[in-house]
């Protein structure tokens, strides 16, 4: 790797660990990345600068006043859940962090426009990512029935894109 490859890497994983992603995967050709990040920070450890404080807790006495019980509580009744206009469309997640453009380039039709339909496999979008235009597919069959993002928008990974009616 270049330099400048480097560096590009350094702030990509920066901008990752910003973002709290936890797992990141690109495979270009002969270039394959794939970075993953501990769900939790270890603790620092102990320095002059940074002393660990030890507390010594008391036992509990035998002879503790028992808890005064809770107050009953009334159950609100349940309300009929409401049927969701959404119910059953499939989410057309992004697989990765970057900028979404809905067309091939600008000024040139969209990809899909709501109301389309799809077949799986199909080019939907582009998001950009670190100057590479990565075409996303739809993983599902049917009729675009949303869309989440605009032109240009930046995306988070896992954030929904489109809805797909399925069917």
């Amino acid at each position: 790797m270049n330099p400048q490859d480097l560096k590009d890497l350094k702030q990509l994983v920066e901008f990752l660990k910003e973002h709290e992603v936890a797992e990141f995967d690109l495979d270009r050709g002969d270039l394959k990345i794939r970075l993953k990040f501990a769900s939790a920070i270890a603790p620092a450890p102990a320095s002059p600068e940074n002393p660990r404080l030890l507390v010594a807790v008391p036992p509990v006495l035998a002879q503790a006043a028992p808890a005064p019980a809770p107050a009953p509580v009334q159950a609100a009744p349940a309300a009929p859940p409401a049927a969701e206009p959404d119910a059953g469309l499939h989410l057309v997640k992004s697989p990765i962090v970057g900028t979404y453009y809905g067309s091939p380039s600008p000024g040139a039709s969209p990809f899909v426009t709501v109301g389309d339909h799809v077949e799986k496999g199909q080019v939907i979008c582009i998001v950009e990512a670190m100057k590479l235009m990565n075409e996303i597919e739809s993983d599902a069959t049917g009729e675009i029935a949303k869309c989440f993002v605009s032109n240009g928008q930046p995306i988070e990974y896992g954030q929904p894109l489109f809805a797909i009616r399925v069917g």
